[in-house]
């Protein structure tokens, strides 16, 4: 690729494009599972057999039914450690990723890295080993212990905690165990902390380690077990229905939707970003996966690099709360309020469509500022042959989400989805033996409708399912390469899993001390206070435009906006969102907010936070895929995203946006609060572009993005106002000269 960045400069395919070797290694640099120790031969050959029973354990267990809890949640740390402390060495530098097997370093890795396996092994298991007693070593059962550790309780669960939180600090660096040595600080040293507020009893290392390393608190709590019986699972289908083209037909039909339209290639990004989110969990996957095809094609048609790379960044972070299958966060969510997880996807629609209204207001105003076109009707894909050779590749995706709206639990619907992904990519008629998957799995479908599992209706479906799915007429994927697809999605797991098992810890502290409704009570002051300042400012004598309740809820909505973000900067968008939900909650449930509304701000500031400088990983990939600065191309991802970053607000303010909250649903409150949210977010992304019509000064800016926050607000008087001032914006735009760009064609 070319070195130069020069603006609107058409850059030859041959310099755009890059191959799948260099892909791989944008991914494997900026992803959570990047800068791997190298390992022997042998050693690989093992660990490879780990990370696909790894899998294979979890699949399994989706299918045919769970071990007790703790158990199951065990058996996933083993297999973290097992992957996480052969492959992440203590300190990356380079001598140390260099390959130098020895007596002291087997196959490559470290003899502290191996007995700390062996201690974290021994520390995840004890608790299913010691839970009926063990006479001959005096441990008592579990039921006398809870509360009154011994002393191989002790030991262990120190060993485990210490362990937790070097497993995120070698997948996900030193912002995340830091805050939790924070939270741990907090609970041991309660009664010396020096604000009033704060202070609590505290407790001494015995009763902490009981509570955070006996279930259901702490390691062993609800992060864990719903990363190791649900998100491993939707990371695994992901990751096997994008190999086996999935993800390329999301692509070709962006393409197809948007390509041809004003700032086409951008559009596609926008699109088949959002296609892919659905079934990945990882921004940097998205934006590699999508990035390599939307990014060359944006440059191709004059695209500024940093731009395109900003684009692709900024629509690979929605995937997260893209339902149907959105992000861990969203599944930890609904374990967190006791929902169905359908519920989380039902709510989480029209803050999607915020997200991506958002981003794509900007995309097209700056292609139209630009002068940038779309492709031409020759360079896009025919429909016919796209699904005439992609069709089955639906298929799996289809299943799923019937297993899940049907009531099946989430681990079911990835199972039925995991294989179905497997028949429809690895079998053909024309191979017998690779027909022996698809008889299996009708096998399944039938012993579980014999047993009252499946009804007609799922057993007809998924066998009509898997009997399709071999006449793909896309090309096969060997089981070899289907193996090696295993591996990538159990490395994959391998952040997310430590992520909740050391965010365990931060729960159980919160639990523990109330820290939660202690912050929240302090935010809610504070707001308090600003809102007392700012409503004789903003009011007039005769006219209340805002109450002073309505300006309490908005600057506490302002601080918790700016905490997730500030924190997210380090921070992956899962452990974030648990850190800070337990204050936000809190917070504005004192202020009425139904919990629901509340959860979903916190997890959508998260996806804002994933694109915000100076961490900002997937812009980073998208930078290297673009040859852009990496710097200004997470500014530009950041700016793409600005235009609905007061879009949570929305449905605080307004929670029928949800459809499911609590405050119930009426479709005309919904269809008025709708549009002005709507309305807010294009506002606020034409003062972020600079354009409408015509490029706007800086006074159309600013009273652009005021209208925008005025918008958000469901206040018919803010909302009328808000409509008048649209009017000079409108008369400047239409009746002012016009000073449109040459186009720039592909």
């Amino acid at each position: 690729m070319s070195t130069n960045e020069t603006e609107g400069q058409q850059v030859p395919a041959t310099e755009a494009e890059l191959s799948e070797e260099q892909l791989a290694a944008i991914e494997d640099k900026y992803d959570d599972i990047g800068g791997m120790r190298p390992v022997t031969p042998l050693l690989h050959s093992f660990l490879r057999l780990v990370a696909l029973t790894f899998a294979i354990y979890h699949y399994y267990t989706a299918g045919f039914g769970l071990p007790v809890d703790y158990v199951h949640m065990g058996l996933h740390l083993c297999g973290l450690f097992i992957l996480t402390y052969t492959f992440f060495p203590f300190i990356k530098t380079r001598s140390v990723m260099e390959m130098k097997p020895s007596f002291l370093r087997i196959g490559n890795v470290p003899i502290f890295d191996w007995i700390a396996i062996i201690l974290g092994c021994m520390a995840s298991m004890y608790i299913g080993f010691a839970w009926r007693g063990v006479e001959w070593l005096g441990i008592a059962e579990q039921t006398f212990r809870q509360g009154n550790p011994n002393n191989f309780d002790i030991f262990f669960g120190t060993v485990l905690i210490v362990l937790v939180l070097d497993l995120a600090r070698r997948t996900l660096g030193w912002i995340l165990p830091v805050i939790i040595l924070i939270f741990i600080a907090y609970a041991l040293l309660g009664p010396h902390i020096p604000i009033q507020i704060l202070k609590h009893p505290g407790t001494n290392w015995r009763q902490f380690v009981n509570n955070m390393y006996f279930p259901s608190e702490g390691i062993f709590g609800v992060t864990l077990w719903v990363i190791s019986t649900t998100v491993f699972h939707f990371v695994l289908f992901g990751v096997i229905a994008q190999r086996t083209g999935l993800g390329k037909l999301f692509v070709d039909n962006a393409m197809i939707l948007a390509g041809r339209y004003t700032g086409g290639p951008a559009k596609v990004s926008v699109i088949s970003s959002a296609f892919f989110g659905t079934i990945s969990g990882s921004s940097v996957a998205n934006t590699v996966s999508t990035g390599s095809l939307t990014i060359p094609n944006m440059k191709r048609l004059g695209y500024p690099s940093h731009f395109a790379g900003g684009v692709e960044a900024a629509a690979s972070a929605g995937g997260q709360i893209t339902p149907p299958i959105m992000g861990a966060a969203a599944f930890i969510m609904a374990e967190f309020l006791e929902l169905p997880y359908t519920t989380i996807v039902i709510a989480a629609i029209f803050p999607a469509l915020l997200h991506y209204v958002g981003v794509f207001t900007v995309v097209h105003l700056t292609s139209k500022k630009l002068g940038l076109v779309g492709f031409s009707k020759d360079a896009l894909p025919h429909f016919k042959k796209v699904w005439s050779e992609g069709w089955a590749n639906i298929i799996p995706l289809i299943a799923l989400l019937y297993v899940l709206f049907s009531g099946y639990t989430p681990y079911m619907a990835a199972f039925c989805g995991i294989s179905l992904a497997v028949i429809t990519g690895c079998t053909r008629v024309s191979n017998p033996i690779s027909l022996l998957a698809p008889v299996a799995f009708i096998a399944f479908a039938l012993w579980k409708y014999m047993n009252g599992g499946f009804d007609i209706t799922m057993l007809l479906l998924l066998s009509t399912c898997a009997a399709v799915g071999i006449f793909n007429p896309d090309e096969r994927i060997t089981y070899r390469a289907l193996m090696e697809t295993i591996e990538t999605g159990a490395k994959y797991a391998l952040a997310v899993g430590a992520a909740g098992a050391a965010v365990g810890l931060v729960i159980g502290v919160i639990n523990t001390t109330g820290i939660g409704f202690r912050i929240g009570f302090m935010v809610t002051s504070g707001a308090a206070s600003i809102a007392e300042g700012v409503y004789p400012l903003i009011n007039l004598p005769f006219w209340e435009l805002f109450t002073l309740p309505d300006l309490t809820l908005f600057f506490s909505l302002v601080l918790i906006a700016i905490a997730c973000i500030l924190m997210g900067a380090g921070i992956p968008t899962t452990a974030l969102y648990i850190l800070l939900v337990s204050v936000a909650q809190p917070a504005l449930t004192q202020l009425g907010v139904p919990p629901i509304a509340s959860h979903m701000f916190v997890l959508y500031y998260g996806v804002v936070a994933e694109i915000t400088p100076p961490v900002c990983t997937s812009a980073y990939a998208a930078a290297a895929i673009a040859n852009s600065n990496p710097f200004r191309t997470g500014i530009s991802a950041f700016t793409l995203g600005l235009g609905k970053i007061v879009a949570p607000m929305a449905f605080v303010y307004a929670p029928v946006l949800l459809i499911v909250s609590s405050t119930g649903f009426d479709m005309l409150d919904f269809v008025i609060a709708g549009s002005t949210a709507i309305l807010g977010v294009f506002a606020l992304s034409t003062a972020v572009v600079g354009y409408l019509l015509k490029p706007m000064g800086a006074f159309q800016r600013i009273l652009c993005a005021l209208i925008g926050l005025v918008f958000i607000s469901p206040n018919w008087t803010a909302d009328l106002v808000a409509l008048l001032a649209c009017l000079p914006i409108i008369a400047l735009q239409v009746f002012g000269t016009r000073s449109d760009p040459e186009p720039t064609h592909g």
